[in-house]
């Protein structure tokens, strides 16, 4: 089936509900057993799992085309349990421009257990290859990446990946499913904020991994997820489930408003730099088309005249909110460098955009109006 038609009816199993055409919240913490010990219904407890866990983790497996995949309480949760995966004294391989949060706790909770990490420029391969160590055991994939959308080879990197006897982790909230299926280039697991663009709304917190085989790293995953405790919510489970229904026609709009609004920064004399893997000039554009169906809702500019410019273009604006996060149907800008603190390398003068579902003509004359 088509991902249009897995994002309606993967997971939505009408039985025993009663037919209905929208599946319940199951908000009970507990199920009963019975006489004889067992549980009919095949569910002990909530924090092992839930109807609605269930169905949301088989509907991201098929988005996918893995095997399992699991849901988290956020998407820093999923990236911990991936960590937590690891043995101590484990290396692990990460890209100079990725979620400022992932090369956090690889520093501050992981480092302390002994977790060894590199961190290259992921799109150089040479380099990747020259950080391989004997204990190299995942090589950490985030692509297009934030907030400089540089631009990884998922299948030259996985392949590097496999010859050392590690496993490939791409992060693929960005780009979603609709845009970006990395295991089908090579990688053994993908990872997802579900807040993004899966979520949709801006309200819900989640996060997500989908594994290629459902061996013995699953089970140790599954095991994490479980006894760690870090699980969503019936309710955000349910309500993720209900959004990722319309996740491909939402994220192919979110593509259109981005390739119209990256046209016009791009000709607009107060911008120094636009970064979107969708310019023909951008350094991993070849790469992108050749991975990705579309090149996603997101882009970031550098703005003429430092931090102070770009500071006051995100106060200027009137449609564009400025607030953290993205995939949301509103769009939003943010001065990342000032969010990230003073440990950031993100260029100072750098505005992340996440292009929503408004009108692409009303946003354009936004950004015009708060330009210089």
């Amino acid at each position: 089936m088509q991902l249009e038609t897995l994002a309606i009816h993967s997971g939505n199993d009408r039985t025993g509900d009663r037919s209905a055409v929208m599946p319940p919240i199951h908000l009970s913490t507990t199920f009963e057993r019975s006489a004889d010990g067992s549980y009919p219904g095949g569910f002990v407890y909530s924090r092992s799992d839930n109807p609605n866990r269930q169905a949301l983790e088989t509907c991201l497996a098929a988005l996918e085309g893995g095997a399992a995949a699991l849901a988290f309480a956020s998407g820093m949760a999923a990236n911990t349990a991936v960590f937590q995966a690891l043995a101590a004294g484990d290396h692990v391989i990460a890209p100079d421009d990725a979620y400022f949060g992932a090369g956090k706790v690889a520093h501050e909770v992981f480092g302390r257990w002994g977790m060894q990490y590199a961190i290259v420029d992921m799109t150089d391969l040479d380099q990747v290859r020259a950080a391989v160590r004997p204990n190299t055991r995942l090589i950490w994939v985030e692509t297009p990446s934030n907030p400089l959308l540089k631009v990884t080879d998922i299948a030259a990197v996985s392949a590097l990946a496999h010859e050392a006897g590690a496993l490939c982790v791409v992060d693929n909230t960005w780009p979603s499913p609709v845009c970006q299926q990395p295991l089908a280039h090579g990688a053994d697991l993908v990872m997802h904020s579900t807040t993004k663009y899966l979520g949709g709304h801006s309200d819900l917190t989640g996060g997500a991994l989908v594994l290629r085989e459902a061996g013995e790293l699953y089970a140790r995953l599954r095991t994490i997820q479980q006894w760690g405790g870090a699980v969503p919510s019936p309710f955000d489970c349910w309500l993720l489930r209900r959004s990722i229904s319309t996740l491909p026609y939402r994220v192919k709009g979110h593509c259109d408003h981005a390739e119209l609004v990256t046209r016009f920064l791009a000709d607009h004399p107060a911008v120094e730099a636009v970064h979107y893997p969708g310019l023909t000039g951008h350094p991993g554009h070849a790469v992108a088309r050749r991975q990705m169906s579309r090149f996603g809702g997101m882009l970031s500019i550098q703005v003429k005249g430092g931090a102070t410019e770009a500071l006051a273009v995100a106060g200027r604006v009137k449609l564009f909110t400025q607030a953290t996060s993205l995939g949301g149907v509103e769009s939003l800008i943010e001065h990342r460098a000032s969010v990230e603190g003073p440990a950031s390398r993100t260029p100072q003068n750098l505005l992340r955009l996440s292009i929503g579902l408004e009108h692409p003509d009303d946003l354009i004359a936004d950004l015009a109006q708060a330009l210089p």
